[in-house]
């Protein structure tokens, strides 16, 4: 009895331990791996692995195999809150994996039991196509050592089968995703297979068979079905994906197994490069097939200048890399090119500030109503911008409500009115029947009944149906055109596989040359395999869109109606109309300048008339009259040359214009080396002579008059040299200067350009700055120089402090005028109203300084008599240069009195010196003073030779009759008295230099 008790007890306690294995309030417990396996803990360390007992709830394990074994089963498995593992029920194994060859059979049939991968104790079962017979065993099973346990059997041509071959064709449809186009291309498809199996003159040996998957519009999902396409029975001759995505992974993939890509739905531009998708075909345009279209309305408006948006997209970005292309061979420039990522607010901003007229839009329709609320507010539409659009937006895309954007529909509505769309002509417009020996409007029909009913616009990829439909008669099309050139050669298409080259360029060469009427027009293939198609032209107008016109970018051929219809009177503008206008210089400040430079030349001849009239008057000739008529003539130069200043092109030709250029600069040039020149000689001649040593002063004062005309023609040289230097290397020639934009009043689109005309060279700057540092060291000279003479008295040029006061006025003049013409080099009034007034007042000071004392004078006191005709009258006049010599010979009398008494006071120093120095010897020697005194005079002068006290070479010698002296000066004149006691031997000439010193 208590045996039994206890063996009760103990069964009870490992049936409670059995349940809390599985069943913890904790969580789960750790349960064994299958075998050849393990098991992977997430989140937990070795040593936790191995302490650890029960896991958590929700926590997950993970199944993983050894060598090359794979899970059959659950690989994972969850902590449910009830501590149990999910699916117990099913078992988990890692079994050996067999050779995957084994699961196709060329021109056969594979299926596999159960299905899914082939492991251990799978066995497959063999079939062969209709007109093929199987040679070997039709079941194979995976065995334990992971190999088929018989060999894979052939399907062989059965030479003896009446019966159709079938040729399969691997499809990808969209039923969902991002495009769901298979929804209405599949059964357009399948539409086209039935009436193409059904003709006995297409294919009468071949049925075409479609097998097909839904890729969701998935690059990676297509990967794992084309994966399931290539490598399961049977053969596929031909691919046909549908989205871009898709096709770009299909097309790529497809050169390595031989096989054509023939694409219904696929737009992106990028799949038109044979080198990347050498064996891509697709009845579906690229998108860049808007461009043509869109090059063409262009040239038809008249616009060269056009502006592009773009959502950043690869499929965009190609289109308008193409459009750029297209346009920059037709003429047409694009000024501004925009992109956005989501927000196009920055972007429209930019076409606003840019002034862009003409712009092509690509993004899709969500985006689409971020821009145009974008437009509406930055008020980028109406009667000055057109836009260019997509033409795959459904009808009322602008008036769809999308909490995205803040603007209404009426404003929606506004700002996309007039904008042009292009879209590709899917369904052919013609009532013809083409190889199908059906009309568009059949086949619509048609698919309506094969849709069940189904609304059109809920349906998807109902535009791109005909496409599909099209697609499949293109390539039932090219396989009956290849089985005579393959029969010729040996090859038939059942022949086909992977490997087989020669069967895909016959299949090639046949889609390339294909040309025939389909539902959706004319198909035909361009170089890089994309669908030459028609182009549908819409305008939206009232809120709805209109047929404008057709392009058939196939023949060049615009189908225009002739209903387009403005905001404005017409097409609108490219671009802001500039129009160029010059601005030419003020004709009244021209007109007065002009005067008062023609009432200076004719002072100028008065002025050169006077001085030669009167060249032989002492005064007139006292002043190098020659000079003077140099400078009267280079300042008529310098007044001729305002006239040139102001002529523009107002009045000479543009033609003609470098040659008054070249008489602006030779007639100012010129002017002033004469005038200033002229006036500099004189000037530098009085420093000369009045600033050098006394002992060279008598030589330089015999002047020469040829050496300073020579001066001044070596002036004149320096400026005629340099500037045909100038005109030689660097001629002048016209320029025109561009300003700021300026908008008239009114509302006009249009801006005036103002556009103003200079004289100028390519280095117009270096010779401006060697010829205004050659001048300005001319004019800072000249400066100095008078400031340096402005007391000297000269009687061989008599007006030189005249010509000082000139030259002052002229530097100072020149130096203002010099750098403020060139700031307002822009303003054409006040440039040359600055310029002729500096010419003017420099030359009205010059000819009034130099020449209108000389008249005053001349007239004043009449003398207007030469030299000959004063000696033959007997007047009681005096001349004027005895005038000029007395006043001299008084002020020279003044200077000679100052220099004696100062003399004086020195002998008197000396006189007591020594009357000091007698009284001290004779005190020393007592015995001989007596002696000494009575023979010696008290001062002893030393004497010279009389003639020898004269005063120096140039001073006259003094009369005290006329110029009665001082007192001192008498007292002093025993000096100058020989004395009978002193001897001519006993005179030291040294002594007698300290009275003249």
């Amino acid at each position: 009895m208590a045996l039994s008790f206890l063996l009760l007890l103990l069964f009870t306690v490992l049936l409670s331990l059995s349940v809390s294995a599985y069943n913890t309030s904790a969580g789960c417990v750790i349960i064994r791996p299958p075998r050849d396996g393990g098991i992977r803990y997430r989140g937990l360390t070795q040593e936790q692995i191995r302490r650890v007992q029960v896991l958590p709830v929700d926590y997950e394990i993970e199944y993983i195999c050894r060598g090359n074994r794979m899970i059959v089963g659950p690989k994972v498995r969850k902590c449910l809150p009830n501590g149990t593992w999910t699916d117990l029920s099913l078992r988990s194994r890692c079994l050996l994996l067999c050779p995957r060859v084994g699961t196709s059979l060329e021109n056969g049939r594979v299926s596999s039991w159960p299905p899914g991968p082939p492991v251990e104790e799978t066995v497959l079962h063999y079939s062969c196509l209709p007109g093929f017979i199987l040679m070997g065993r039709n079941s194979s099973q995976c065995n334990k050592m992971g190999k088929w346990d018989t060999p894979k059997p052939v399907c062989r041509y059965d030479r003896h089968y009446k019966g159709k071959k079938k040729l399969y064709i691997g499809a990808l449809f969209p039923m969902s995703g991002g495009w769901p186009g298979g929804q209405a291309c599949l059964p357009a498809a399948q539409m086209a297979l039935d009436l193409v199996n059904k003709r006995k003159d297409i294919l009468p040996d071949y049925e075409l068979e479609l097998i097909h998957y839904d890729s969701m519009c998935d690059p990676g999902e297509a990967t794992k079905l084309l994966y399931d396409l290539l490598y399961t029975e049977p053969i596929k001759m031909v691919l046909m994906p549908g989205c871009s995505s898709v096709s770009t992974l299909v097309a790529e993939a497809a050169r390595m197994w031989n096989l054509i890509v023939l694409s219904y739905g696929s737009s992106s531009p990028a799949l038109s490069n044979r080198q990347r998708f050498p064996t891509f075909f697709r009845t579906h345009p690229s998108a860049t097939l808007h461009n043509p279209t869109r090059v063409q309305l262009f040239q038809k408006w008249k616009w060269t200048k056009i502006a592009t948006i773009q959502q950043t997209t690869e499929v965009f970005t190609s289109t308008l890399d193409d459009l750029e292309e297209r346009v920059k061979e037709a003429g047409i420039e694009i000024s501004v090119r925009q992109s956005f990522l989501t927000d196009p607010a920055v972007a429209v901003k930019n076409l606003k500030r840019q002034d862009a007229r003409i712009i092509v839009g690509l993004f899709y329709e969500t985006e689409a109503r971020k821009v145009f609320c974008e437009v509406y507010k930055d008020k980028l539409y109406g009667k000055k911008f057109v836009w260019f659009l997509i033409g795959w937006y459904a009808d009322n895309w602008f008036k769809i409500k999308d909490p995205s954007i803040n603007c209404t529909v009426e404003q929606m509505t506004e700002a996309v009115e007039g904008h042009v769309t292009t879209e590709i002509v899917m369904l052919n417009p013609e009532t013809v029947r083409g190889a199908s020996n059906l009309t568009s409007q059949e086949f619509l029909a048609r698919l309506m009944s094969k849709l069940g009913g189904k609304n059109p616009e809920e349906t998807g990829g109902f535009q791109e149906a005909p496409l599909a439909y099209d697609a499949v008669w293109a390539l039932a099309l090219a396989l009956n055109k290849t089985v005579g050139p393959l029969r010729a050669k040996g090859h038939r298409l059942e022949d086909f596989n992977y490997n087989n080259r020669g069967i895909t360029a016959e299949i090639y060469r046949a889609l390339n040359t294909s040309s025939f009427e389909g539902v959706s027009g004319h198909v035909v293939f361009d170089a890089q395999g994309s669908r030459m198609a028609w182009t549908l032209i819409e305008q939206l107008q009232g809120g709805s869109y209109k047929k404008i016109g057709y392009y058939d970018s196939t023949k060049g051929n615009l189908s225009w109606y002739g209903n387009d219809k403005w905001i404005g009177s017409g097409p609108p503008a490219d671009q802001t109309v500039v129009i160029e206008k010059f601005r030419y210089l003020s004709q009244k400040i021209f007109v007065t300048m002009s005067v008062f430079a023609g009432f200076g030349i004719v002072l100028g001849i008065i002025c050169l008339t006077f001085n030669i009239y009167n060249s032989n008057v002492r005064y007139i000739q006292n002043s190098q009259p020659y000079l003077n008529n140099m400078t009267a003539v280079g300042c008529m130069m310098a007044l001729a040359a305002v006239f040139p200043l102001g002529i523009d092109g107002l009045h000479v030709h543009r033609t003609h214009f470098p040659v008054v250029c070249q008489f602006r600069l030779w007639l100012l040039g010129l002017g002033f080396s004469l005038a200033y020149g002229s006036m500099f000689t004189k000037i530098w001649w009085v420093h000369t002579v009045f600033t050098k040593k006394e002992d060279k002063k008598d030589k330089r004062k015999h002047l020469e008059p040829w050496k300073l005309y020579a001066t001044v023609g070596v002036l004149l040289g320096i400026d005629v040299l340099s500037l045909m230097i100038w005109q030689i290397v660097d001629p002048l020639h016209i320029t025109v200067e561009k300003f700021t934009r300026e908008a008239p009043k009114g509302d006009l689109d249009v801006l005036i350009q103002p556009l103003l005309e200079h004289c100028s060279s390519q280095k117009m700057n270096t010779w401006l700055g060697v010829v205004y540092g050659y001048k300005g060291l001319l004019l800072l000279l000249g400066i100095f120089l008078a400031y340096e003479t402005k007391s000297v008295s000269t009687e061989k040029i008599n007006d030189h402090r005249a010509v000082g006061m000139a030259i002052y006025n002229v530097a100072v003049l020149c130096m203002i005028t010099a750098p403020v013409t060139m700031i307002l080099s822009s303003q054409q009034d006040a440039s040359f109203a600055f310029a002729s007034l500096a010419i003017v007042f420099s030359v009205y000071i010059t000819l009034v300084v130099l020449f209108v004392p000389k008249m005053r004078r001349l007239i004043t006191r009449g003398e207007w008599q030469s030299d000959a005709q004063e000696t033959m009258k007997t007047g009681s006049s005096t001349n004027n240069n005895d005038e000029e010599k007395s006043r001299q010979l008084e002020r020279e009398n003044k200077e000679l009195q100052k220099i004696i008494q100062e003399k004086e006071e020195r002998v008197s120093e000396l006189r007591n010196q020594l009357s000091e120095r007698q009284a001290l010897r004779s005190r020393r020697r007592a015995s001989t003073v007596s002696n000494q005194n009575h023979s010696s005079p008290p001062l002893t002068v030393p004497c010279t030779d009389p003639r020898s006290l004269a005063p120096p070479p140039g001073y006259p010698v003094p009369t005290l009759e006329p110029h009665p002296v001082s007192v001192s000066f008498a007292n002093s004149s025993s000096l100058y008295q020989p004395d009978s006691k002193i001897s001519r031997n006993n005179c030291h000439t040294s002594r007698l230099q300290l009275l003249y010193k």
